[in-house]
């Protein structure tokens, strides 16, 4: 049996040529990707289409003491000079770049796709999506080197804290380290990134390595309630105690120094909530159906923003993992 692959009608319609004895499974397969940005940071929304930037404001203050400058607001029974408060409020402002991408088929390719089930307009959409998903995940990560813009893996902000994940231990691959030394690196950037917030906000969830992760999820602990490395640094990290609930400890591939362009790999701590890491998005939308000439036309389009680290003390991170 001879099959004939026709590259025109296959970079149209989908449709090939198909011997008498051959099963076709239409099962549509994209590349295989992964995209987390979702599981990750939670979205700004109230952000439209028409807005060019995103901001916010961050409000800090003073205040002197009573009879000690330095000491707490006591007042005397007659005192005429009364302490006060001063306040600064400054404002952070971030830009918010339209995204589209078009598209279109010819009446032809239409019904080909229809002739041979395939639809090819549903089908584009799925891969339009698809890339979607992709550009939100790197900027979600780390930002857009083009634009200058930063992610949540790799902030510059003086706030933001950092060391090396060295563990007690002279190597700092998780792969050489015992368990407690593990633990040692999640509490020491914990307790780092605590002491910075003044000890009101302990980070709930943990960015590593997907190498980081098959290490941790690979070993058995051997100790009873416990089947792995993973489940007993949840529970006897610093956030179990402080939070009340375990860690969130998660793979993302953004980490792996080879593919965000960090000099190491990374492991990433902070809290996820909105009021202190988010990310501005204005939901996809398309224009109506226009036809052009024999092309039927639509242009999707949406707006995406740059992390917003408003509180850029709740995050860490830590090295060569």
């Amino acid at each position: 049996m001879f099959k004939t692959f026709d590259r025109m009608t296959i970079d149209s319609a989908g449709a090939f040529l198909q011997g008498e004895l051959e099963r076709f499974d239409p099962t549509m397969n994209l590349p295989l990707t992964s995209q987390k940005w979702r599981r990750d940071i939670q979205l700004r929304e109230d952000v439209s289409m028409a807005d060019e930037h995103s901001s916010f404001s961050l409000t800090t203050g003073a205040a002197t003491g009573g009879i000690n400058p330095n000491g707490k607001n006591w007042v005397g029974k007659v005192s005429n000079a009364i302490p006060g408060v001063s306040i600064e409020i400054g404002k952070s402002i971030f830009p918010l770049y339209p995204w589209g991408s078009e598209l279109s088929y010819t009446i032809f390719e239409l019904l080909a796709a229809q002739q041979v089930g395939r639809p090819i307009d549903m089908q584009k959409m799925e891969f339009m999506k698809l890339k979607y998903e992709m550009d939100c995940d790197e900027q979600v990560y780390i930002g857009d080197s083009g634009y200058g813009v930063k992610g949540l893996i790799n902030q510059a902000s003086p706030g933001v804290s950092g060391n090396v994940a060295n563990g007690a231990s002279t190597h700092p691959d998780w792969a050489r380290k015992t368990p407690a030394e593990i633990l040692l690196d999640i509490n020491t950037l914990l307790t780092a990134v605590w002491a910075k917030t003044g000890n009101a906000t302990c980070p709930d969830k943990l960015l590593i390595t997907p190498t980081a992760m098959g290490v941790i999820v690979g070993q058995d602990m051997g100790i009873s309630g416990y089947r792995s490395v993973l489940e007993w640094l949840k529970a006897n990290s610093l956030c179990n105690q402080e939070n009340g609930r375990p860690l969130d400890i998660q793979s993302c591939k953004w980490c792996e120094a080879a593919n965000s362009g960090l000099t190491y790999s990374r492991m990433v701590a902070y809290t996820n909530d909105k009021k202190y890491v988010r990310i501005p998005m204005v939901p996809m939308q398309r224009t109506p159906l226009e036809y052009r000439s024999l092309f039927q036309i639509f242009t999707y389009y949406a707006k995406i923003g740059v992390v917003e680290a408003v509180y850029p003390q709740t995050i860490g991170y830590a090295d060569q993992i």
